[in-house]
């Protein structure tokens, strides 16, 4: 069952985006059309994909305008093809027309991301791997992206710095030898809630881990492994602990890198470089003047 986000996290971020876009209201809607005008329009689907957005597309409208009506004919995480409806809108014109590229960028940027999910799950089928995404959010909009993933699939990872202690490149620098003990006394002081993880760039980094797999370490991150040594990796770690590889995979690498058996992969394109997909609003009919 998907989560979805707040309704009150939805209208903070709709309303920052409305303020944006159109501080003192939409100039070219006010002088153009009349105050009593109404249209029908509709959310059509350019290209096929995986909707997500159904709650910051409807608040985009009826933030602006409570009389604007929002009704959706395809749900989030369904998928629909090219030329689909995916929602009709009745109301007021201006405010239709004033919401129009706000509810577009969310639904968009959220479509783009929960489709790119769903074709790299498609690639994992028949294996244990499941695809997470990462810490690259776009700023203010990560629990939305994080939605979108989930939509199409996929999985979360730590939405935050607080949420568990992962130990990279830059941690393990610091720490130099004293990362064993490090993680022992992290283990010790930690609540038994809190997960612990460790990334290494080079199998021979993975001795030093073994003694602790299990107990200090719950999930260790492979990343830019070789396949030969991620599986070899795989092999040795023998679901002591969780593992992860990450780095750089592309849609046409992630199936070999899946079937080495590693349990997550983590997709930082996900959530930092999808393209957005291609939506129109087609206005269907209008009235009183418009």
């Amino acid at each position: 069952m998907l989560v979805r986000p707040s309704r009150a996290a939805v209208e903070a971020i709709v309303r920052m985006a409305l303020l944006e876009d159109a501080p003192w209201g939409d100039l070219t809607s006010q002088t153009l059309l009349p105050d009593s005008a109404t249209v029908s329009a509709h959310l059509v689907a350019r290209e096929g994909g995986v909707l997500c957005g159904e709650d910051l597309i409807e608040a985009a409208f009826t933030l602006t305008d409570p009389a604007v009506s929002v009704r959706f004919e395809r749900h989030d995480g369904e998928t629909f093809p090219s030329g689909a409806r995916l929602a009709a809108i009745q109301g007021p014109a201006r405010a239709i027309l004033q919401a129009e590229r706000i509810a577009l960028n969310f639904a968009q940027r959220l479509c783009g991301i929960a489709t790119l999910t769903a074709a790299y799950v498609g690639q994992t089928k028949g294996t244990r791997a499941r695809i997470t995404d990462t810490r690259k959010t776009t700023p203010g909009l990560r629990l939305f992206e994080r939605y979108a993933v989930r939509c199409g699939g996929g999985q979360n990872h730590r939405f935050s710095l607080s949420d568990a202690v992962m130990a990279k490149d830059n941690h393990l620098a610091l720490l130099s030898a004293k990362l064993p003990e490090a993680l022992r006394s992290a283990r010790a002081a930690l609540p038994h809630t809190v997960c612990i993880e460790v990334e290494i760039d080079r199998l021979e980094q993975l001795s030093e881990l073994e003694p602790l797999l299990g107990t200090a370490v719950h999930t260790v991150l492979l990343d830019n492994f070789p396949l030969g040594d991620l599986r070899i990796a795989v092999e040795r770690i023998a679901h002591r602990a969780l593992t992860e590889a990450s780095g750089g995979i592309t849609l046409e690498s992630v199936a070999a890198i899946a079937a080495t058996g590693v349990d997550i992969l983590s997709v930082g394109a996900l959530t930092h470089s999808p393209r957005a997909l291609d939506l129109g609003l087609d206005i269907e009919a209008a009235a009183g003047g418009a």
